[in-house]
């Protein structure tokens, strides 16, 4: 599957801008969320090729929201890369445990985030 269009989920205004640059100049089309909710209702509604999800938000924070999206039938294909400045190896199994795909540690480095999608392209 290729990817095209990726689902930004970050309560950070800077990181969102940050990365979605990122992601625009490599070609993708981003739709962006500035929490947990609005990220896991986004991906029921646009139904993304991929999600990028910060994990500490207010509310429901990205472990959640990655958790929900995982489990639930209607959105269970939409892989979840996990960037966040958690950087502890417990937080990255835990993530991936959660059902993300993989994890980037901020600040985010685009050729790292971007051969990160490509993998899993």
């Amino acid at each position: 599957m290729a990817i095209k269009r990726i689902l930004l989920v970050d309560d950070s205004p800077t990181e969102r801008h940050v990365i979605g640059e990122i992601l625009t100049k490599a070609g993708f089309q981003v739709s962006m969320a500035e929490d947990g909710e609005k990220g896991v209702a986004l991906a029921k509604s646009e139904k993304p090729d991929l999600i990028v999800m910060d994990v500490v938000m207010p509310g429901l924070n990205g472990f959640q929201a990655t958790r929900a999206i995982t489990k639930d039938p209607e959105t269970q294909h939409i892989p979840v890369i996990l960037c966040t400045t958690k950087d502890q190896e417990t937080d990255k199994v835990w993530g991936l445990r959660q059902g993300a795909k993989d994890y980037v540690v901020k600040p985010v480095n685009g050729p790292d985030l971007l051969g990160k999608i490509a993998a899993l392209g």
